[in-house]
């Protein structure tokens, strides 16, 4: 059967690193507003952080979908996913669900990165 040689690590992988597109497009297309929420909770100068958060994603996400140095990828996400996390606490305060803008979301991919390696 094709589904039982489809390996769920390996999917999950892919996944992992196929999420970073949309944030990449999103820091891209809001540059400016990006900078100044870096800025706000002390990664300064924003404009840098933003640009290199878009390239740390793009590695990270590169990586994940396409295999290549998959446990380096992995940690790239995991530091992009956790400044993230921080970005969202020192912001919202310590909220855990989603709907008070808590930082669970990241945590879980972190995860699920790091699982989708190991796996």
């Amino acid at each position: 059967m094709v589904l039982a040689s489809i390996d769920p690590f390996a999917v999950l992988r892919i996944l992992c690193g196929i999420w970073f597109l949309p944030h990449c497009i999103g820091k891209i297309q809001n540059f400016a507003p990006a900078s100044l929420t870096f800025a706000k909770v002390g990664l300064r100068p924003g404009r840098a952080f933003v640009a290199i958060t878009i390239a740390l994603e793009l590695l990270a996400g590169i990586g994940l979908v396409f295999g290549i140095q998959e446990k380096l990828a992995a940690a790239l996400a995991v530091v992009v996913l956790m400044g993230a996390s921080y970005a969202v606490l020192r912001i919202n305060g310590f909220n855990w669900r989603w709907q008070k803008q808590g930082p669970e979301y990241m945590l879980f991919w972190a995860t699920a990165c790091v699982l989708s390696v190991l796996g």
